[in-house]
């Protein structure tokens, strides 16, 4: 027997949810995420619960115990109660009836199995009652403890249910598969055979999934199967995946945490803040680490105009595309240039300058006080500013 151990089963507030449930004679099993991260070992964000009950039951029983119900997903059977303060997504057990790639129509079932097969991964269809007793309907904890990402049943049929599943199946690997066995030969075929799929999906989808995936502490491995396997250039055309390991790397042997901005900005890429709809945010962080790989500006300069979180990020990415070796002086120089503070303000030169004037004057002292090294002081500037006056 597996049984899991951890604060958020035996919290008062998840048990009154689950007495709920077993109290009327109901099933209830922890299902999903929770129970895969749990028997990981790492960090559980949501608590999703599966059961027999239908949602307008589970509206009553919420009700009658006194806990908010929010009725989330009813249309597909799931509806949130709050407990304590924390959210708890309950879903009937369900059934694909029809799928088209996209979406599913599903209808309500009674078995824990067939809720379990119409899940992606075996890794997924894991469940654990309220006492954190393993219910494993499909034989996926194997695969869970082998860390390996497979398809439920025949993954060319999982993955017509819905091709988003072809950018779950890199994620997952990405986050919890083991690197050094690859990926699953039979989902990496069937996600190959599946590339036309990917251009039925919205944007906002593909987008959300790649950034996920480039979040991981490690996605080079998955990145490189999904350039192999055609995936990538499907998605983000004229991107390359060649370059990710160096910069894990990289951010690895100097402590910089992951972030997907970067490493798209390594893949490269054809407008990628449509092919991915990027955020304004996003895209200009993108546009602004781009431009800082290309110019000639040092560390100092580029922590100046950028702050030391992207100049770093600059810094990474010349050292990667350019393959130089990285200046380990680099980081604290544009941690200077980050801190630097010019010491002219517009009262400093009225009212001789007003206007477009004034503000031409400033750049044109700016420019020569960063072209310094940040040496020259007020003084010197302003002497500047007299003699260009005269």
């Amino acid at each position: 027997m597996t049984q899991i151990t951890a604060d958020w089963i035996t919290d008062p507030h998840t048990q009154q949810v689950c007495e709920m449930l077993t109290g009327a004679g109901y099933e209830c099993y922890f299902v999903g995420g929770c129970v895969r991260n749990a028997l990981l070992d790492v960090p559980v964000n949501d608590i999703d619960i599966s059961t027999n009950a239908r949602p307008d039951r589970l509206i009553e029983l919420a009700t009658a115990a006194g806990l908010k119900s929010v009725p989330t997903g009813i249309d597909h059977g799931t509806v949130t109660v709050v407990a304590g303060g924390t959210p708890y997504e309950i879903t009937t057990y369900r059934r694909d009836v029809e799928t088209d790639g996209r979406r599913a129509v599903v209808d309500f079932a009674d078995s824990i199995t067939d809720d379990a097969l119409r899940r992606d991964f075996t890794m997924n269809a894991l469940y654990a009652d309220q006492d954190g007793v393993v219910v494993d309907p499909l034989n996926g904890l194997p695969d869970l403890v082998a860390r390996r990402v497979r398809f439920i049943e025949d993954a060319d049929r999982r993955i017509k249910e819905d091709y988003l599943r072809i950018l779950r199946f890199f994620r997952f690997h990405a986050w919890y598969g083991d690197v050094h066995a690859g990926l699953d030969a039979e989902g990496l075929a069937a996600c190959a055979a599946n590339l036309a799929g990917l251009e039925t999906l919205s944007k906002e989808r593909i987008g959300s999934e790649v950034k996920k995936l480039l979040a991981a502490a490690d996605p080079a491995p998955s990145t490189a199967s999904m350039g192999a396997s055609g995936v990538l250039n499907t998605i983000l055309p004229g991107a390359d995946a060649k370059y990710l390991p160096v910069l894990v790397h990289l951010e690895q042997q100097t402590g910089t945490p992951p972030d997907p901005i970067r490493r798209l900005a390594v893949l490269g890429g054809e407008d990628v803040k449509t092919m991915l709809r990027l955020s304004n945010a996003e895209a200009k962080q993108l546009a602004q680490l781009r431009k800082g790989i290309g110019s000639s500006q040092n560390p100092a300069v580029l922590g100046y105009y950028l702050g030391a979180d992207m100049a770093r990020d600059v810094i990474l990415l010349r050292a990667v595309l350019m393959e130089a070796p990285l200046d380990e002086t680099a980081f604290e120089q544009a941690k200077t240039g980050a801190t630097a503070q010019f010491p002219i303000k517009a009262a400093d030169l009225m009212p001789a300058c007003q206007g477009a004037a004034l503000g031409k004057k400033l750049k044109d002292l700016e420019r020569k006080w960063v072209a310094s090294g940040f040496a020259l002081g007020k003084e010197q500037l302003l002497g500047i500013s007299k003699d260009q006056s005269t």
